[in-house]
C-alpha cells in the first residue's frame, strides 16, 4: 500500500522554479519492493517538466533508480516494519532519502566479484556526489545527493563519503 506522504505548493504549474520540488511515499511492512519504488521515482521525474522545470537528466535518472532500488532493497531485507523515500529535486540536484526501522547503520563493503550480493551501498556511493546517514528514534535514514554534472563516470567508485548526521528537521 502506498501512502503519499504530501503535496505541496511548489508542485503546482507556474510556481516557483527555484523552490525543491518534494515528493514522498511511505509503504507498510511488507508492501513495497523496489520495482514500486521506481515507479513513484518515475513518476516523479515525469512530473518535473510539468511545473514548468526542464526534465531531470537522463544519466541523472538513470543513476537515481539505482540508487532507489539498491536503498529500498537494503530497507526491505535488513529492517522490519515500515519504510519511506523521500524525493527532493532542486538546483544543486537531487536527493534520494530512505528511512527505514533498522537502527543497524548501512557498511560500504570492498568489492569481491566471488560473494553475492554486498554491493549495493558500494553501488550507491559510485554514483552519489554523496551519502548520509542519520539515526532517527526508531531506525536511521539514508540520503543519496545526485547532482546532474556528477556521477559514475566523473565521481568513481565511492567518491562520496558517509557522513553520519543527527536526524533530519
Amino acid at each position: 500500500m502506498v501512502i503519499p506522504l504530501m503535496k505541496q505548493a511548489e508542485d503546482e504549474p507556474g510556481a516557483d522554479e527555484r523552490a525543491p520540488l518534494r515528493c514522498g511515499t511511505v509503504w507498510a511492512e511488507g508492501a513495497t519492493c523496489a520495482v514500486e519504488a521506481r515507479r513513484a521515482l518515475q513518476a516523479f521525474l515525469a512530473h518535473v517538466p510539468r511545473t514548468g522545470r526542464p526534465p531531470v537528466p537522463a544519466p541523472l535518472a538513470i543513476d537515481a533508480e539505482l540508487v532507489v532500488s539498491e536503498l529500498v532493497t537494503n530497507a526491505i531485507r535488513h529492517a522490519p516494519g515500515p519504510c519511506g523515500m523521500i524525493l527532493v529535486l532542486s538546483g544543486r540536484g537531487l536527493a534520494i532519502t530512505v528511512w527505514d526501522t533498522s537502527g543497524e547503520l548501512p557498511v560500504v563493503r570492498q568489492r569481491d566479484g566471488r560473494r553475492f550480493g554486498g554491493h549495493g551501498m558500494h553501488v550507491v556511493h559510485a554514483v552519489s556526489a554523496d551519502v548520509t546517514v542519520a539515526p532517527l528514534g526508531e531506525g536511521k535514514q539514508i540520503t543519496a545527493h545526485l547532482r546532474p554534472d556528477e556521477g559514475a563516470a566523473d565521481a568513481g567508485p565511492g567518491a562520496g563519503p558517509v557522513t553520519d548526521v543527527g536526524p533530519a528537521a
